[in-house]
Order: structure tokens, then sequence, then C-alpha cells
């Protein structure tokens, strides 16, 4: 270490932790915050002041943008041209601004992202709200700082008496921090600072009747008023935007039509946007885009293929497109030079103390000016009653300075007043003369009068603002073009939707569509039927129930949420089409899977009863699920290592079966469940051994026990045993033996409840598919190793099993399928008799 006494010692953490803070503040307060009083950051306050130098009024001839970017770099703002012309250029694009600072001239950029021209080529004046912000900027009004090498003076902030900060909004990236203030209408903030001025302690409620929330430039929608509300109230809220779209009617389909879109949102990038979702499929129903938007206004197209649900397809677009964005409102400025957060009413009183200090600056300079004016008068007329005097005095003195002395001795005049006698013309000397500077004196002893009022008296000064104020409302009648939409009370659309009856179907593969019944006509006795959709190959049709336009679908997933669809939200399909992939019509997370659907008109008392693989149960009461929103809500507590195995609706006085991997089944009444609410996990419906786990959950309904439980192994066996079989126990047992889990069957896969009508589709991991009839396989007991329901390939296993509906027509399976059923109905594998074991007691 050197002993060298000019050398110091610093903690390497002190001074970066120093230097860091220093950085930190000096792009908060010189470079990203705006302050609250005028609501300009110094970049922007800096161009304003030089347009003011080269006197760019609203009337003066336009000037080239570099000159005025010169202009400011070079007195006031030395980072270069080329950082100063974009804020020049965003000050002066009305798609930016609500009310632009800047009246350009040229290529300044479009609503398309289109960059502007070069600044050599385009020009730019101030507008009339500027001028309202530099407004007796020169009555020392605000205070003046050296600017960056002292060779002139430089404005802190501007009068402002338009209010900028509230209009036009603002953004913002500091050093921890950002804000994002929301533009507004110029004559609704009016309004609201009148009723700051008449009551100080109005509340926000009271201030949103009359600023109902943000206007932006663009237009569009703002869905909701919670988010205004808690922007108004905290300085922090969000707020979702919405594009203005309708529906126009062509001949054989519809198109909708999009006329305004959200703050922000780029109109050529939004139509790009859509484009890249139908060809990746995140979009559905969408033949065309195309952008017919000209000087009148903005007209997206969107051409819907026939027969789609307008409706539906503007909820994709919602969802995945910038017709629906959210914007972040964070009320950061500057107050006394340090960042706060701010409520509306903070924001409003600002304004009001920042106009009443610029008021009483004024009226003090004001003032000086009147009384400095007011004492010259008063010397003329004091020289103008002595006249003969004074010219006498004057002719006797050899020099000016002479003349000045014996004038303040023979009259008491100041040396002000003195010098301006000494300058008074000899045509002052008429009796006109002297009336006009009776006359002067007499304004300016008023005028005295009044600026000393204001000095004193606050109401005064509070008057002052509000004339300023109902000016700026008479001066900026721009009507409102943002819509504020309380979602809850928009027009239904299903006041639109006309009561029919379809019929739903879901393949296994995740495909639903609706169809008018009538489209399926009636037939005859034996007859061959007609085909009710076309799967993919590898897929079939899992379900299938007829339900009104109106009626509500519940699906549920194995994340344990339920999601809502109406079923005319459901597209439209002919009976032969595959239709729409279920995750373009719900919100679902990567990789969840829909379970169960079930069909519901209305929210009665009805339970919902679900399992999991834990075997945990639950009852949940229907009307739970009465609410719907579109992201969905949680249906059923499920632990990380759990999983959903079904929902379904029970009534009173139904049975519930669970069945376990490890062939174990458990029948118990629904009322052991007790009803418990949505979030919760439920109670044990099954005691389970290590390693077992519940595949599966039927209902056997009070009033018919016709049915049977038909168990599938991995392994290709399987077995159907009558309900009658399975003796009720109390829910929480270790149950009855159902199968027996060897070696030769595999574990159980599922059980499914059917009858004579039902048939069984069959599916292998290796992608076969075997559909037989629940008919074609007879009843037997329990605790038995079953038969044979599937000839598998070698090193191929049963991966799941779906009840379907009975047909007559050929098999959607194809030749697999017959093969399969051949395969059941010449099974040499029969019912083996139980080991001794398995015979005990249980």
């Amino acid at each position: 270490m050197t002993n060298d006494p000019s050398t110091q010692t610093l903690s390497i953490e002190e001074e970066m932790k120093g230097s860091y803070l220093t950085y930190a503040m000096s792009v908060i307060i010189q470079r990203a915050l705006p302050d609250v009083r005028d609501g300009l950051k110094p970049s922007q306050r800096r161009i304003l002041v030089a347009m003011h130098d080269l006197n760019l009024g609203p009337r003066s001839k336009h000037r080239k943008c570099a000159k005025i970017a010169g202009d400011t770099s070079g007195n006031y703002h030395p980072h270069g041209e080329s950082v100063i012309y974009p804020t020049l250029v965003r000050m002066a694009q009305p798609f930016n601004m609500r009310q632009p600072l800047v009246d350009g001239q040229g290529n300044f950029g479009s609503i398309d992202g289109d960059p502007p021209a070069a600044m050599r080529y385009t020009e730019a004046r101030m507008t009339s709200a500027t001028l309202e912000m530099l407004d007796d900027i020169d009555k020392n009004t605000v205070d003046f700082i050296p600017n960056y090498d002292e060779t002139r003076s430089e404005p802190t902030v501007l009068p402002s008496r338009f209010p900028n900060l509230l209009v036009n909004g603002g953004q913002g990236i500091a050093v921890g921090m950002a804000t994002n203030f929301a533009p507004h209408n110029a004559r609704e903030i009016c309004q609201g600072i009148l009723t700051v001025l008449d009551n100080p302690e109005v509340t926000i409620p009271e201030l949103m009747e009359v600023i109902p929330g943000p206007d932006f430039p663009t237009g569009g929608l703002i869905c909701g008023r919670a988010g205004i509300k808690r922007a108004y109230a905290l300085g922090r809220g969000v707020l979702t935007l919405r594009a203005k779209v309708h529906t126009e009617e062509e001949k054989n389909h519809q198109r909708l039509i999009v006329t305004e879109i959200p703050y922000q949102v780029s109109k050529s990038k939004l139509a790009s946007d859509i484009a890249d979702g139908v060809k990746e499929g995140r979009l559905s129903g969408i033949s065309d885009v195309r952008d017919e938007s000209d000087r009148t206004g903005i007209r997206l197209v969107i051409e819907l293929k026939r027969g789609e649900n307008d409706q539906v397809v503007l909820n994709q677009l919602f969802k995945h497109t910038g017709l629906q964005s959210s914007f972040g409102i964070q009320a950061i400025a500057l107050v006394k030079g340090r960042p706060r957060t701010l409520n509306l009413k903070q924001l409003l009183l600002a304004y009001r103390d920042h106009r009443r200090e610029v008021i009483r600056r004024r009226a003090l300079y004001l003032l000086e000016k009147a009384e400095h004016k007011a004492h010259i008068l008063r010397g003329l007329l004091i020289a103008l009653d002595n006249i003969d005097r004074v010219i006498e005095l004057i002719r006797s003195s050899r020099t000016v300075d002479d003349a000045r002395t014996s004038l303040r001795a023979e009259f008491s005049l100041t040396r002000i007043q003195a010098d301006a006698i000494l300058q008074m013309r000899l045509q002052r000397l008429t009796g006109l003369e002297r009336e006009k500077i009776e006359e002067d004196l007499e304004k300016t002893m008023a005028e005295i009068a009044e600026l000393r009022e204001i000095l004193t008296s606050e109401a005064r000064v509070i008057q002052i603002i509000r004339e300023d104020v109902e000016a700026l409302i008479a001066k900026y009648p721009d009507p409102r073009r943002s819509e504020i939409t309380d979602i809850e009370n928009e027009i239904d659309v299903e006041d639109l939707i006309a009561e029919e009856q379809m019929v739903v179907t879901q393949t296994q593969m995740g495909y639903v569509k609706r169809t008018p019944l009538a489209a399926y006509r009636a037939q005859g006795r034996g007859g061959k039927g007609i085909t009710g959709g076309s799967a993919r190959e590898g897929d079939f049709i899992k379900s299938l129930f007829v339900a009104n336009t109106l009626d509500f679908v519940l699906y549920f997933t194995d994340r344990g949420k339920v999601y809502w669809l109406k079923v005319y939200q459901i597209p439209e399909g002919s009976r032969t089409s595959r239709g729409r992939a279920i995750v373009n019509l719900l919100p679902l997370e990567k990789d969840e899977r829909v379970l169960s659907a079930i069909q519901v008109r209305e929210f009665d008392d009805r339970m919902v009863m679900f399992a999991t693989r834990k075997g945990y149960v639950k009852k949940t009461a229907l009307n739970a699920f009465s609410r719907p929103k579109k992201t969905g809500i949680i249906a059923i507590n499920i632990f990380d290592d759990d999983q959903l195995v079904g929902a379904t609706l029970t009534g009173a006085g139904d049975d519930v079966v669970l069945s376990s991997a490890n062939g174990m089944a458990i029948r118990f009444n629904e009322e052991d469940a007790r009803e418990m609410g949505r979030v919760s996990r439920g109670v044990k419906g099954i005691n389970l051994t290590d390693g077992d786990k519940v595949v599966s959950m039927a209902v056997v309904v009070a009033e018919d026990e016709g049915g049977a439980l038909l168990t599938l192994c991995k392994n290709g066996y399987g077995k159907r045993t009558l309900f009658t079989e399975y003796r009720r126990q109390f829910r929480g047992g270790k149950g009855l033996k159902d199968i027996q889990a060897n070696d030769r069957n595999g574990p159980v896969m599922t059980a499914l409840s059917v009858t004579d009508n039902d048939d069984l589709m069959i599916m292998t991991a290796g992608g076969k598919l075997v559909r037989i009839s629940a008919s074609d396989i007879r009843p037997i007991g329990r605790n038995t190793q079953g038969m044979r329901l599937i000839r598998l390939n070698e090193g191929d296993v049963v991966s799941g099993a779906e009840k379907v509906e009975s047909e007559d027509d050929e098999d959607p399976a194809g030749a697999e399928g017959a093969d399969g059923a051949a395969d059941a109905a010449v099974s040499d594998d029969q019912e083996a008799p139980p080991s001794a074991d398995e015979s005990a007691s249980e």
C-alpha cells in the first residue's frame, strides 16, 4: 500500500452503491419520469421551449424538424438529434396523444407501425395546447436554471394552463420503477378540476361521476369499471381494452368488421397475428383477413367461414390476438423532485396547486411592472403641474446629471421619475396628453388594486383558475372516443340465439360439434341408420346427447377444473363433419385433458360427484358451478400427486361404485359423502393398498339396477358383472374383490356402467380400436378372471375404453373392429374357476 497522501482508500462496495444511486436518481429525475405539474419529461419540455424560441406558433409557418431538433440539442438537450426526433414525433402522433402538442407536416408514422420520415423531410410547429402550456412563461411564473453550458436559461417546469399529464398521459421506465399514465378527455378532466375547486373534500367516486375513465386516442372499449376504480383510488390498476367490432351479414356467411382498436396496438401487426393464428390452428372459422382502412378511419375485415358462430370466433380473437389487450396504469410522477404514486384526486389537486402558484407569481410580476409605471406617471404629472419651473431648471443646468439633481431636489422626485421627465417629449405638454396620462394612471391604479387582491385573496385565485378551465372547456369540446362497457349489463348474446334442439357429439380425440336434431331424420325400425360424424383415423364418437342451444355444457378436466360452454358456442357442423378441437374453445392449460362433460339446463338441487386416483370422493351441489368464468374455476382441490378420475351427476338414493387398478371395487350410497365446497379435497371413498389407485367411477341409479359393471384389464381380459353382485358398503372401506388382477389379466384399466344396449370401444397403446357389444359379454360373478375381450398383438396393451351408443350401421372402427368383435364372439378364454384363496370369505 502506498503512503502517498493524495491517494484515498475506498470501499468498492460503498463506491458502487453510491455511484449506482446517483445514476438511478439522475435517470428518475432528469430523464424518465414526468413532472406532476406539466406532465412533461425534460426532453419533451426542452423541445417545446426550443420551438417557443423559434416562434413556431399554431399560425406560424412550419419549420424543418431537423432545425427544431438541432436547436434543442445545441441549446438545451445535448444528447443528439437522433434521440430528440423520436420524442418530437410522438408528440405529433394523434394515435398516441389525446391532444397532440406538435402539429406535424409530412410523414410522422402511422397506426400500422410505419416509421416516420427522416427529420430533414418533415416539418412541425406548436399546437394551441402547447401555447396554453407556455402561456405567461415570460412573466416570472416558473423558475429558470442555467442550461448545460450556462449560455442561456431553461425553465424547470412550464406554466401549463393546459392539464397535459391527465389529458395526454405518458410512459417512462426509470431505475426500479416505471410510470404509465392513461390519456383522458380534456373536457372531462376540466370538469373534474372544477369539481375539486368547488369542493376540495370531494371523494374519488364523486369525481368518477364527471371523469368516468380514460379516453384513448384510438377509441375502442374499456371492459368493466373495477380496474378504473382501483387506478383512480390507488394510482395503480389494470384496464382491459377491446376493439370495437360489429358483424355484417353476407349471402352465405358473416364477416367481422373492426372499426376501432385498443390503444398502442399496431393495426398491421394485428392483421398479421390473426393470419398467423389461423395458420397455426389457434384461430378457426376464419377464411380471410384484409385491411380496408382509408383516410376516413379503420376498417379491418375478418371473413368467417360458412356456418360459423361469430361470437365464438370473436372470443377466440379476443383471447389470442391484440383485439383485446391490457393497459396497466402506474401513476408515478415527480412531486417536488421526488417520485410519488398519485391517485386521481391528488393529480387534480397538484394541477390546482401549480396553477395557484403560477397565478400568484404572475400577479407579483405584473404588480411590480404596474407600480413602476404608476410611479413614472406620478412624476410626469408633477412635471406638468410645474412645467415652467421644470423648463427653467433644465435650461439652467449645464449637464443631464445637473438637471436630474435639480429636479430631484426641487420636487422630491426619485431618479426614475427624474429620468422620465428628462426623456419626456414636448408634445406631452399639451392638455390632451395630460388627460391621457391621468387616465393611464387611473387604469394602472385599478390594475394594481386588482393584482393586490389576487395576492391576498385565495378565492380570487380560485376564480381565475376556474375562468381558465372554463375557457379550455369551450376551446376543446372533443367528444369522448373510448366507450366504457359494464360487461354484466351488455346485451346478452343469448337474446339473439333461437332455441333449437341440437345433437352434441364429442370424439375420443377431443373434437366437438353441434348438429340440428332435424338433420337426423326419423327411420323405421330395423333401418341401417345414418352417419353421425366423420372422425379421423383412430378416433371415434365418445359421447352424444341432445341439448337445447341455451343449455350449459360443463367440461371437467383432469386438473380438477371446470369450464363452461353454452351449446350455441359449440361450432355447428354437418352430420359428416369432424367438428372443432375443444382446445380451441376452452382456455385449457398445456397437457390438460377433458374427462367428463355434463349437460345442464338449470343449476338445480342435484349433486356432482368427483373421484380421484388416490381414492378420494367429493360431493358438491350443482349450483356451486352456476357462475361461469372465462378462465374456468376450481371444481375440486387436486394435490400434486393426485388426479381427477371422473365427475358425474347423482341424485338422492343413487349409489357410487369405485374400481381400483388391483381389482377392488366398493359400492356405497351417495349420501355417505357429505356435501362440500368447490375448493375442498373431499373424503376417503375407498381405502387403497400401497401402489393401488382408482381407475373409474360408476353410478348405480336408484330406480334402475338392471345395469352391470364392465371391467377391462391391461392384457385384454375383462368381464361383465351385474350391479346386484356388489353389496352396499360404508364409504372408506377396502371394498370387494371385483376381478383378479393377476399376471394373465394385468391391472384394471377402466370399469364402466353398461346395459345390453351399449357398445364398448376398446383402445390399445398400439393404436388399435375394437368395438364390441356389451350384450355379447355374458354376465359372470365377482372375484373371477373374466374372458378375453380383445386379442392383442405382441407387446401391445389396452390403454382404455369408452362406452358408445349401439349402432346398426357399419363399424366406424373399420376392419380392426370387426376382427376384434369376432375375437370376442369366439373367445376360448371363458370364465376361470377361482382358486382356494379367491373363494375365501371377504
